[in-house]
């Protein structure tokens, strides 16, 4: 390798200059101290764990996108974390169990994928989400949906935005309905995803299954639009099992409560939108820019999760990319005042120094034979240090 390849960094993986990474550090504090504001409690997990609990249950569909290493202490294999929902389930499951009957736990941090994903390519985003454990209800999943909104238009990086809501129990009953083996469920799913009408049609055709399973799923793909769009489900799907009409009624009572907490927010419902099919159980949700396909946040219900840490218990919850927010925001120069101190053995000048910097400001001494441009100077005026604007003092 050259010098100059020397510095380039591994695909996928970027970093953040000051002006950035004040902005992230500033939007890290508010989103945090706003999440506590509705009772979400901050935990701090690993970076790594032993790869068997890291990709315990549901969290095994992560094994693809965790690096893998071995631990020279135990030698176990240890997984660098893709996701950090699954910790913050355990954490939830094992540590704080007897806490309170609903939990409410917000996190932020690093993660690593070993593949990019989304439009722009990463694979180190800095992941901020909150969960609720505890509670079974379509509340829990409201309260989900209104803080990740209510986030993002407090990050000031999003101004307007459009949710889309859907639930994975439609075609989770439908399949079963039609006694799908599980073959034909994954590749119609993978049909689904892309809303290949004719895909889904030929497969259809090919499936030996009821008449009234077949209609209903060939018109799943089209079942998507505005809140009305649950009312020509009810007609559609009124054939479906019970497990379908109560996904129904919960996606019916989240739109009720949504026009009512969110008025200004667009909310679109596709009762084919199957992201995280084999990770989710009931409700997801994403939010997206205007004219973009790629989500900004997503979240949904995952109440498997538990079960393999000890405790098998609702849960619902969201999460975002907050280094994508700010690469998002318009740029900003840091324009912070700051100090200049000539560099001097003076016990005065020390004193002065500590002050200011106790006091919120920035002091920057001047090593000897360089400058570093600061906006004010400390300089001692009339016998006392006193703050000037750099280039006004006239005397000592």
């Amino acid at each position: 390798m050259t010098i100059k390849e020397s510095w380039l960094l591994p695909e996928g993986i970027d970093e953040l200059m000051p002006q950035e990474a004040a902005q992230l550090e500033k939007m890290h504090r508010t989103l945090v101290d706003f999440m506590r504001s509705w009772g979400y409690q901050l935990v701090v997990p690993p970076l790594v764990e032993y790869l068997d609990s890291l990709l315990t249950g549901t969290a095994k569909t992560l094994d693809i996108q965790t690096f893998k290493l071995t631990d020279q202490m135990s030698g176990r294999m240890l997984g660098i974390r893709a996701d950090m929902t699954p910790q913050v389930a355990r954490i939830a499951a094992h540590k704080l169990r007897n806490e309170a009957d609903i939990l409410r736990l917000c996190y932020i941090g690093s993660v690593l994928h070993t593949l990019p994903t989304g439009l722009d390519g990463a694979r180190n985003p800095i992941q901020l989400g909150a969960e609720i454990y505890g509670h079974a209800g379509p509340e829990s999943d409201i309260e989900s949906i209104e803080l990740m909104v209510t986030l993002l238009n407090v990050s000031g990086a999003v101004s307007k935005m459009a949710l889309d809501i859907g639930h994975v129990g439609v075609y989770r009953g439908l399949a079963e309905f039609a006694q799908l083996t599980e073959s034909q469920e994954q590749e119609l799913f993978s049909a689904l995803q892309r809303k290949a009408s004719a895909e889904i049609d030929s497969l259809l055709q090919a499936y030996d299954i009821n008449a009234d399973a077949k209609q209903m799923l060939q018109e799943l793909s089209e079942l998507n639009g505005d809140q009305s769009v649950l009312d020509r489900a009810k007609q559609v799907l009124k054939k479906a099992p019970q497990s379908v009409q109560d996904a129904l009624t919960t996606l019916e009572q989240i739109a009720n409560a949504l026009t009512q907490r969110l008025p200004e927010i667009a909310i679109n419902f596709d009762l084919a939108e199957l992201r995280g099919y084999h990770y989710h159980t009931g409700v997801v949700f994403a939010a997206y820019k205007p004219n973009s396909s790629h989500a900004i946040a997503a979240g949904g219900r995952y109440d498997d999760i538990g079960e393999d840490f000890g405790l098998a218990q609702p849960a619902t919850g969201f999460s975002l990319d907050l280094k994508k927010l700010v690469t998002e925001l318009p740029t900003q120069k840091l324009h912070q005042e700051t100090i200049g101190v000539q560099w001097l053995e003076d016990a005065s000048l020390h004193a002065a120094v500590k002050t200011l910097r106790e006091s919120g400001k920035v002091v920057i001494y001047q090593f000897p034979g360089s400058k570093t441009p600061t906006t004010h100077t400390l300089v001692k005026l009339d016998g006392h240090w006193q703050v000037t604007e750099t280039g006004t003092h006239t005397r000592g």
